[in-house]
């Protein structure tokens, strides 16, 4: 049994056809068909059960992928232990990260890492905590920023920061605040007040404004659905809505001569964001190294 033939077969395996599997592993489709079947002919039993345009696993393949895999995932570690004994010239990091953190916190983690360590290739993925953490799960990414809560037995996580969420209303916009409060609205009060919200699936942030304004006794009333996080801001600005947003997208929001007005909310709204990863798979230097540039950028 090669090696070869075991990543030929995992990537088979994945694709369910054997020309997208070449075609992914660089190599002409008949070498793959040729190597399949030398797997078979030495396990003794069928892998795939071929038909006209795709190809199953047989309950021999299925039986056999997860030790396959679990042999690639043992050689890709060692690969990079004996990588990390060369200092870290050279290598590969795949990163996760919702978009208002791939948009405001990532960038300058990426930035002072790859200045670092220019050998090392960063691969970046920008989506929901829910497809991020099922990206961990399938191995795609060696970590990712995450929004708490997160349970999933095979991921381990460490607290990043945890910001406060704020109400962002346009300029001219007279809200009533509580002055026990420190002058915080009041979210029931926002009961009237028309919202612009995030697009349902890539943002946790949508679900978490949505189970406020409910704990707070009201259904929102949705003037606008589906904007993306760099478009908030401008929806808000015209008037079309309230947004309750990350602190961290509103950074730039200049309090005395802006297009928006924030208000910080009560109850005090905030979120927790974690870096999760794998614990189950080799925590490579390149990514505990990354994981502590990504702490320092959090902090300034």
């Amino acid at each position: 049994m090669e090696m070869h033939q075991l990543t030929y077969f995992e990537s088979v395996s994945r694709h369910l056809h054997f020309t997208r599997a070449a075609q992914e592993l660089n190599v002409a489709q008949p070498s793959v068909s040729q190597q399949i079947r030398k797997l078979e002919h030495e396990l003794g039993a069928p892998l795939f059960n071929r038909m006209k345009r795709h190809v199953t696993l047989t309950e021999a393949g299925k039986t056999f992928l997860p030790h396959a895999r679990a042999v690639l995932q043992r050689l890709e570690e060692a690969r990079l232990e004996v990588q990390e004994l060369s200092g870290m010239r050279k290598g590969t990091l795949a990163v996760g990260a919702p978009p208002s953190v791939g948009t405001h916190l990532l960038p300058r983690a990426l930035a002072r890492f790859s200045e670092s360590r220019p050998g090392i290739t960063l691969s970046f993925r920008e989506a929901g905590s829910r497809t991020l953490v099922s990206l961990l799960e399938e191995g795609e990414l060696d970590l990712a920023v995450v929004i708490q809560p997160i349970k999933h037995p095979a991921l381990e996580t460490q607290p990043l920061l945890e910001e406060e969420l704020l109400l962002a209303v346009p300029k001219g916009h007279h809200l009533p605040t509580n002055g026990k409060t420190s002058g915080r609205v009041r979210l029931a009060q926002l009961s009237e007040e028309p919202f612009v919200l995030l697009r349902e699936g890539a943002y946790d942030l949508r679900d978490q404004t949505l189970t406020a304004c409910r704990r707070a006794g009201f259904e929102p009333h949705v003037a606008l659905d589906g904007g993306e996080m760099d478009s908030m801001l401008r929806f808000v600005a015209a008037g079309i809505g309230l947004a309750i947003l990350p602190q961290m997208v509103l950074s730039d929001v200049d309090p005395r001569d802006g297009p928006v007005v924030l208000h910080r909310l009560q109850p005090r709204l905030t979120r927790s964001l974690v870096i999760a990863r794998r614990r189950d798979r080799y925590f490579s230097a390149a990514a505990r190294e990354f994981t502590t540039v990504l702490e320092e950028a959090s902090r300034t």
